[in-house]
């Protein structure tokens, strides 16, 4: 048994931690698996843009040097921790209307599915790939930031699209997607280290990326409150 953050994001795009110090900030504190999921917008529209120029986001021209510095702290994580780094990327869709607004986690493969397709079409890529598919924050985080609604608001229709939904996103459980039918998983969003204190994924699968992957497919998953001190 083992826990797993499978949301994390790091300075490749707004995480004030660089790659080096997310591995070992949870390499450190016993984690079995993490995976790095720094965001990639849109490039068509306004915010895209806007993150782009501001260095929020990785680009198309960025993600060959962001991929091969997440396979040497993937190899350094293993050797020096124990833990397996999975690659993945945080498709994000943002729009100033929240109901307009989506992130997609696209974890376990080195993918560059582009965030302008439509939530249904990107889905698809990415499990095509043979990556795992999430809904990011699918519903409120209870927090005061920008609020991504447009996947629950068609989960009826996305239901399967999805290897797992959100159920909670650092300290808070969404208790809307708790009392759904919809496969879940929980992470941290961790954008910096306090965030490391929070809602986790507990696994007891063999320590391997594919067996980890089909774990969360099967939905062999609990869930539990991880509370650190960072300095």
């Amino acid at each position: 048994m083992f826990l797993a953050d499978l949301h994390v994001h790091t300075n490749w795009s707004d995480g004030t931690l660089s790659l080096r110090e997310v591995v070992d900030l949870y390499g450190e504190r016993g984690f079995g698996a993490i995976a790095v999921t720094d965001h990639l917008c849109e490039e068509k529209t306004f915010l895209g843009r806007a993150a782009r120029l501001l260095g929020r986001t990785l680009t198309r021209s960025t993600l060959p040097a962001y991929y091969k510095e997440l396979r040497e702290e993937a190899a350094r994580a293993f050797d020096q921790y124990g833990m397996i780094l999975l690659p993945g990327l945080e498709l994000t869709k943002n729009s100033l209307s929240a109901k307009d607004s989506a992130h997609i986690l696209a974890i376990g493969r080195e993918t560059a599915t582009p965030a302008d397709l439509d939530v249904a079409d990107a889905a698809r890529l990415i499990r095509a790939e043979g990556a795992l598919a999430i809904a990011a924050h699918p519903v409120h985080t209870r927090r005061v930031e920008p609020q991504t609604y447009a996947i629950w608001s068609r989960r009826h229709e996305l239901a399967t699209a999805f290897d797992a939904w959100e159920v909670a996103s650092g300290p808070y459980f969404f208790d809307e997607v708790a009392a759904s039918r919809l496969p879940k998983i929980a992470s941290s969003d961790l954008h910096h280290r306090r965030q490391i204190t929070s809602w986790k994924t507990e696994l007891d699968c063999e320590l391997h990326p594919e067996a980890i992957l089909d774990a969360v497919r099967r939905q062999e998953v609990r869930f539990r409150f991880y509370s650190a001190e960072v300095a």
